[in-house]
């Protein structure tokens, strides 16, 4: 991408002068309050995260993913959640539309997403992040088996890189924004690529049907979850067995090297829940790492497993909703459960229940659920900017909502575009706008 235009440093009026001032001590005061909770034990990252982000002339955000619309909108990341502006991620549709009608292979996929994953509607946007400057966003499309990196200035494409296969899925942005690994759900594959050019630095080998990717270890690890079939309705317990290779793929993130496979068949097994599904869905890691939480096909709760163990420690039975059609192919690929997220001091998890229409915090320590909070097949959790808050994505509203740790009840909840999905915390310019339409 081009270098800005250098500009000579402006005279320091009077009235600059006193705005200097003005952040200077917004700043101050700021980094003290950070102290302060510190000191008493507080997790002070969202309060320093949001004095660097004024510092680089930059604001946080939230970008929620508008599966069926193919926008994203941007909204605050804390508070109201009030929404600032929309991105097209689809600029580029006609031409993408055009080269899969020209060919049947690309044709049958696209169609075969529509039918299955999409329950009918093109998937335009699965995930995304910002680059570290702000100046773009960068968004898997699973029906057109791509990652681009739009310009959130002008709207327009910076580059585009087609994974393998015909389907491109989760994916997740290394701890120091420079890379990001992308699923490409079809090849049982993940890439790893630059974000700032798209160039891909390498890739691995999943199980089947390659889904959430989380970097750990200070960014030297990758963990892949493989799903497995979700789309088939062989959906019976006794036809388990039908649904593929699932298992988690640990790499290092340097060398892509396999570091360990945990196939999670065994550990539920070892604690007698053969009737638990071995498809690792959404997760959440303690701040320290040592413990993994994790959502499973079909199942309405978590479980927790010890990572240095290697084993299952509790399993989490949550409320099922009277209401849910006990035809498990009716549930949405396989979802019953869908989003989890862990609040920034690891006290709390919040638990987005799909099916079940609500979503709930529940307390680690005891795995205990709090309030149920009515919501419409929420798909997704995430913590607000300033950590007080778990955002879930109500897909079957299109809308997000956020829900308060401390006492599980919903605080906000603002209308965004068709189908929300993946939400994610992130960066514009300070003075950013919706950028023009195409």
């Amino acid at each position: 991408m081009p270098r800005p235009a250098h500009r000579s440093p402006a005279r320091r009026t009077p009235r600059r002068r006193a705005a200097l001032r003005r952040a200077l001590l917004a700043t101050c005061a700021a980094l003290a309050l950070t102290a302060g909770a510190a000191s008493a034990g507080a997790t002070p990252l969202p309060a320093a995260a949001a004095v660097s982000a004024r510092a680089d002339g930059l604001r946080e955000v939230l970008f929620v993913g508008n599966n069926w619309d193919g926008t994203a909108d941007v909204v605050e990341s804390t508070g109201a959640l009030a929404r600032i502006g929309r991105i097209d991620v689809v600029p580029d549709k006609a031409q993408r539309l055009a080269e899969i009608y020209l060919n049947p292979v690309k044709l049958a996929y696209f169609l075969g997403v529509r039918l299955g994953p999409g329950e009918g509607h093109d998937q335009f946007v699965d995930d995304m992040y910002s680059t570290p400057d702000g100046s773009a966003v960068v968004v898997s499309r699973p029906s057109f088996a791509d990652v681009v990196s739009i310009d959130l200035a002008t709207g327009r494409i910076n580059w585009r890189f087609p994974v393998a296969g015909y389907r491109s899925d989760h994916m997740a942005v290394s701890p120091d924004g420079t890379r990001v690994a992308v699923s490409a759900s079809t090849a049982d594959i993940v890439h790893v690529l630059d974000i700032r050019t798209g160039r891909q630095l390498g890739s691995f080998a999943t199980g089947d049907k390659p889904h959430e990717n989380v970097f750990t270890d200070g960014g030297t690890r990758i963990w892949n979850m493989a799903i497995g079939e979700v789309t088939t309705a062989l959906d019976a317990p006794w036809l388990d067995w039908t649904k593929g290779d699932r298992r988690i793929t640990v790499v290092d993130a340097q060398t892509f090297r396999q570091v360990k496979v945990i196939d999670m068949r065994q550990r539920l097994d070892a604690i007698g829940r053969q009737d638990l599904s071995d498809a690792v869905r959404p997760v959440a890691f303690s701040p320290d790492g040592s413990t993994l939480y994790f959502q499973v096909s079909f199942f309405n709760g978590v479980l927790e497993y010890d990572v240095a163990a290697d084993r299952i420690t509790r399993v989490a039975d949550l409320p099922g909703n009277p209401a849910t059609n006990p035809d498990r192919t009716t549930w949405v690929n396989d979802s019953r459960h869908h989003g989890l997220a862990m609040s920034p001091d690891g006290a709390h998890l919040c638990v987005a229940g799909t099916m079940d229409d609500y979503a709930t915090v529940v307390d680690r320590a005891t795995l205990k659920e709090g309030p149920l909070v009515p919501a419409s097949k929420p798909y997704w959790a995430t913590v607000s900017g300033d950590g007080a808050s778990c955002v879930i994505s109500e897909s079957g509203a299109d809308r997000i909502t956020a829900i308060d740790f401390a006492t599980g009840r919903k605080v906000a909840s603002t209308p965004v575009g068709d189908h929300p999905q993946r939400v994610r915390l992130g960066h514009v310019a300070a003075d950013w706008t919706s950028p023009p339409a195409p």
